[in-house]
């Protein structure tokens, strides 16, 4: 069920306030998906998902690897039950601290736990494109 990324029914908004493991999914240099727990975060204002990596992992390398003007075409999902929530959207890296610390901010308000401390953190922008899902 298509939802708009920007403006989604309370519902959606809801389920991803919730606290739920999340996957992302990043193409690999062959095009094959590449697909990864994480902990997202989603801004429907500023029409973002976030997602905090360490600048070494293979996420950060595949959207790095696609990224062309735009960013890499990347999706994050979730779901419980019969509930489920995909957003899609042009992904970039972000070093800059304080979008890091944003970042930090908000997974720690999803996921009532602070991120540990890491000097190698940054964050994979996702400008979203596609919304979907039934909450």
């Amino acid at each position: 069920m298509p939802v708009d990324p920007r403006n989604p029914d309370p519902e959606y908004l809801a389920f991803w306030r919730e606290r739920h493991v999340c996957t992302l999914t990043t193409p690999r240099p062959d095009g094959t998906p590449h697909v990864v727990p994480v902990g997202v975060t989603y801004d429907p204002e500023a029409g973002l998902a976030r997602v905090i990596a360490n600048r070494h992992s293979r996420k950060v390398a595949h959207v790095r690897a696609a990224a062309g003007e735009g960013g890499a075409r990347v999706a994050v999902c979730q779901l419980a039950g019969r509930r489920w929530a995909t957003l899609e959207g042009l992904a970039v890296i972000r070093e800059e601290p304080e979008l890091i610390a944003d970042a930090e901010r908000r997974y720690a308000e999803r996921y009532q736990r602070t991120p540990r401390p890491n000097p190698d953190r940054v964050v994979i922008e996702i400008a979203l494109t596609r919304a979907m899902g039934r909450a």
